[in-house]
């Protein structure tokens, strides 16, 4: 039997527990520099969502990041985490999620403040498809695509 996708996209109804996903990290000209798998596990809060990412990239490099997630209306979000700079914001319409903030990225010994501009979309099967530009002064600099799978009971 194959799952299909709720109408509206919930951050919290879909990391519900363990999220497993594979990505890539492309520059502005389209090759790619990283790969990367990653693991989000998500728990329940009053109002939204406790998510633990973990990265593992094929350099050997992991990453950690706490995400608090507050529904703030029917189909917005606000969130927030360490490296984050202020709080990002998301919105649901549909099967669709934007979610965008800044982030505080280490770039060889420096770190910026990234803005990313996420893009997830809710497929059948549990899939879901998530694509991020990263632009720094209004210039993009390359793109993010993760396709995630939930586990099918």
């Amino acid at each position: 039997m194959v799952m299909t996708a709720p109408d509206i996209f919930r951050i919290e109804d879909y990391f519900d527990g363990p999220v497993h996903a594979e990505g890539l990290v492309e520059d502005r000209f389209g090759k790619v520099r990283r790969k990367f798998s990653v693991v989000i596990e998500g728990r329940p809060t009053d109002d939204g969502c406790i998510l633990e990412e973990t990265f593992a990239f094929d350099d050997g490099e992991r990453s950690h990041r706490t995400w608090t997630v507050a529904r703030t209306s029917e189909v917005e979000y606000e969130g927030r985490a360490d490296d984050v700079v202020g709080r990002a914001r998301g919105r649901s319409e549909g099967r669709e999620l934007r979610w965008v903030y800044r982030l505080r990225l280490p770039i060889g010994k420096r770190v910026w403040a990234v803005d990313f501009d996420d893009r997830m979309f809710l497929r059948d099967g549990g899939m879901m498809l998530n694509i991020a530009e990263m632009r720094k002064w209004g210039i993009t600099l390359g793109r993010i695509t993760i396709a995630f799978q939930r586990p099918v009971s």
